[in-house]
């Protein structure tokens, strides 16, 4: 049975399309998916589900918060293991001075268009580092996320498929979370 971790995009963020973790929990427990575990108050869950169509699982969640908190979050999942490989790829891992609150990876629900890409290395010339992968952005903002030159309402725009950002602590949190399930 595959173990999920799924990001919603959006929630709880400046006091709009506000979820309660135990009313989110709830919800996926009525999905009939187990061992259903939030994170912090962001809209992470980690849970296992014997869904063989795991690429329908992100419409069938957002169908649901839509029915019952009115609105429709984007939903993006990975399984462990390919929350394994995220953290693997980490272009950042060899250097002493990143301070992983600082450092964030956004979770993209497909593969953005080499023109999107090309866009933001285009953009991205102030103090943050950006790294992508084909589903993942990796990047470094030294000054904090609210004082980036690179504002993250730009990377949204420019990459054009939906994204969720987390920075590194709480993604390898929800890895250990995972394998606890596993």
């Amino acid at each position: 049975m595959p173990t999920i971790i799924s990001l919603l995009r959006g929630v709880n963020v400046t006091g709009r399309n506000q979820i309660k973790m135990d009313s989110l929990r709830a919800l996926y427990e009525s999905l009939k998916f187990t061992g259903c575990q939030t994170y912090i108050n962001s809209g992470n869950v980690v849970f296992c589900t014997r869904e063989r169509n795991l690429a329908a699982l992100p419409e069938r969640i957002e169908n649901a918060i839509e029915r019952k908190f009115g609105f429709r979050p984007s939903v993006i999942h990975r399984a462990a293991d390919e929350l394994r490989e995220v953290i693997a790829r980490n272009p950042f891992a060899k250097r002493r001075n990143i301070d992983h609150s600082k450092f964030l990876v956004g979770f993209m629900a497909q593969q953005p268009g080499p023109e999107a890409c090309a866009k933001l290395r285009a953009i991205a010339t102030g103090p943050e580092e950006v790294h992508f992968t084909p589903r993942e952005l990796y990047i470094y903002f030294p000054n904090g996320v609210g004082r980036a030159d690179l504002a993250w309402s730009t990377i949204d725009r420019v990459m054009k498929v939906p994204i969720t950002g987390r920075n590194w602590n709480t993604v390898t949190k929800l890895l250990a979370i995972a394998e606890k399930l596993e």
